[in-house]
């Protein structure tokens, strides 16, 4: 990136913050804190209004805005990526909305570059068949962003429906599915609420004060339930692909063996693994511990019982 689009790239990530320090700009743009100070500097001298604050960091002046810029044709092909992604991690409503946004972007291209985005996204594709069953995910982003109250009816694992109303705190995806991570005023705690059983979903006009600088990475780093068991499990080569793809509380080490891969495994429940790994039939093979064995063996009985 040379200097000039350094440049404009600063003013774009300080428009879209409050603030920023110089020590995250450093971060964000692979550059010492020393050059920042210099871009800015230049910046300022250039006539663009960036305040400074002590012990806060840089902002720019209320009202100041860089005119529109017009996407590039890369970017472009980004977002169509990103359109293609939603089909499969979000609901019709919130992919009608992605698929505006690139037609906006597209408007303005040049006809060839349209033609060629056009080939593209006939060129990529999931093997999402239809849209999954969620709560609307703008309105929960709406909730999170505006600070504002919902109330919807939940139905948890057992099937048991109750009233909810939460002060929404985080949306997150893992294992497959959106998350909604918010205080519950019934349980009187922050709560997990997966997205699909949730039901009548509405908007309140109530505001609420945060009760926590939520952070999805942390969460998604800490707030699941921590995966301090181990196992030793030998993969063929095929399945050892699948493991690295699949398995979300993740693999320690890996270790090229002449009958395949010989992994460690990291988990929170000896029963969830034990599922996991049955699905790959005699692809895996667990070499410890013996308390995972014994969980295959009670497992794979109930499925003889069930099916003799």
């Amino acid at each position: 990136m040379n200097r000039i689009d350094r440049l404009l790239a600063l003013i774009l990530y300080l428009q879209s913050r409050r603030t920023c320090t110089a020590e995250a700009m450093a971060e964000h743009f692979g550059l010492s804190v020393r050059t920042i100070y210099r871009d800015i500097a230049a910046l300022g001298e250039a006539g663009v209004p960036i305040l400074a604050e002590a012990g806060v960091g840089y902002s720019l002046m209320k009202g100041y805005l860089l005119p529109p810029v017009n996407f590039s044709e890369q970017e472009a092909y980004a977002l169509s990526t990103g359109v293609m992604l939603a089909q499969r991690m979000t609901t019709h409503s919130y992919n009608e909305k992605m698929q505006s946004a690139l037609d906006k972007i597209k408007a303005v291209l040049p006809n060839a570059a349209k033609h060629r985005l056009e080939v593209l996204a006939k060129g990529m594709a999931t093997p999402a068949t239809e849209h999954p069953q969620q709560a609307d995910l703008s309105v929960l982003q709406q909730a999170i962003a505006r600070q504002q109250l919902l109330s919807f009816d939940y139905q948890n694992v057992n099937h048991t429906q109750s009233s909810r109303q939460v002060e929404a705190a985080g949306l997150v995806f893992y294992l497959g599915r959106w998350h909604l991570i918010a205080w519950c005023r019934l349980r009187q705690d922050f709560r997990d609420f997966r997205t699909d059983r949730i039901q009548n979903l509405q908007l309140h006009s109530e505001l609420f004060k945060a009760r926590t600088n939520f952070d999805a990475k942390d969460f998604l780093q800490h707030g699941t339930a921590p995966a301090q068991l181990k196992a030793q499990v030998v993969f063929a080569h095929a399945a050892a692909d699948r493991a690295r793809r699949e398995w979300w509380q993740g693999i320690t080490s890996e270790q090229q063996q002449p009958e395949g891969v010989l992994m460690t495994i990291n988990c929170s429940s000896w029963s969830v693994l034990a599922c996991w790994l049955l699905s790959l039939g005699t692809a895996a093979k667990v070499l410890t511990p013996e308390e995972l064995k014994q969980e295959l063996r009670q497992q794979s009985q109930a499925i003889l019982t069930l099916y003799s």
